[in-house]
């Protein structure tokens, strides 16, 4: 039988065949020896072949194949820098959730995830939330990121999962796609798919006065059905976001408005750090690319990484 993994535990997949049914698979064993460098061989998203037994009146599934992806999203690994994790696989678009503040989303973490959905040429669509809470000054704020980002092409919404502020432009670009929500714990993730969908009536947390970060409800990945043909994938929050599999000289090309500059440096392979003619560092000087996006770029070009690298799923 063929089918689409709605969620992993680790161990256990619950696989969605594809004449409706659900099945709790587990993996064939060799799975983990064929050089598969992620920690997990088998990601929300995935289809894979599986066969079905019943054993003391109990049915289960062998998962013994995986299709190829479309695409996926990965990023290192808990405190295995050379491993990775696959969060999800064959996704159309990821909308990543941003909090000014309550939790804080830097900027650093925006670029890498995005430099991440490039790579693999998914759709990313900003969703600044919350914004029925921001004082003047912090809707300021939210407009000028905002701005940075729709410079460089990308989408950006303002929205509110609490109000349904715009609510209905997110779901009017979910319409026949399979969705993934990503961000930090606390910026309202499951929230937003609540306000989507109330009848899922996902787990949600306040944020920690102390530490202003979300208390973490989502443990797994999770796909759902939802009822105006759409499909999402929840994924616990992220702390940092790790760049891996990627070469120095190709990660300026997953900033769009530096590869758009590429062909005008004086050098093929231009790292846009100290090569001379370099037209990414024109552009910076003329204020024609934000510092941020410029920073965050040499942050990945040179490895500054240590806490992406230990930072973790968040559990319950």
């Amino acid at each position: 039988m063929t089918g689409t993994v709605y969620k992993s535990t680790g161990s256990w997949y619950t696989v969605k065949s594809h004449t409706g049914d659900i099945y709790d698979c587990r993996i064939k064993g060799k799975f983990r020896l064929k050089g598969i460098k992620s920690t997990n061989p088998i990601a929300v998203g995935d289809i894979v072949d599986f066969e079905v037994e019943t054993l003391d009146n109990v049915t289960t599934g062998v998962i013994h194949h995986i299709h190829d992806r479309k695409n996926y999203i990965v990023r290192k690994s808990v405190n295995l820098s050379k491993q990775t994790h696959i969060i999800a696989a064959n996704i159309d678009q990821v909308f990543l959730l941003i909090t000014i503040n309550n939790p804080p989303t830097l900027t650093s973490f925006i670029d890498r995830f995005l430099v991440t959905a490039e790579a693999y040429s998914i759709k990313t669509v900003l969703l600044f939330n919350k914004i029925d809470v921001y004082d003047a000054d912090t809707i300021l704020e939210v407009r000028y990121l905002a701005s940075i980002y729709r410079a460089i092409g990308y989408e950006c919404i303002g929205i509110s999962a609490e109000t349904g502020k715009n609510i209905d432009k997110v779901k009017n670009l979910m319409l026949g796609k399979v969705s993934m929500f990503a961000g930090h714990s606390g910026v309202g993730k499951s929230t937003l798919v609540n306000a989507l969908e109330p009848t899922l009536d996902l787990k949600t947390k306040a944020i920690s006065s102390q530490h202003m970060q979300g208390q973490h409800t989502t443990t797994f990945a999770e796909m759902f059905d939802l009822s105006f043909d759409a499909r999402i994938i929840d994924t616990p929050g992220i702390k940092g976001f790790g760049v891996v599999d990627m070469e120095k000289e190709e990660i300026g090309d997953y900033f769009p408005e530096f590869f758009a500059l590429k062909q005008d440096c004086k050098f093929n392979n231009c790292l846009h750090i100290e090569e001379p003619k370099c037209a990414v560092k024109a552009a910076l000087d003329r204020d024609e690319i934000a510092f941020s996006r410029y920073r965050s770029y040499v942050q990945i070009i040179e490895g500054e990484d240590e806490h992406y690298r230990t930072d973790i799923w968040d559990k319950d």
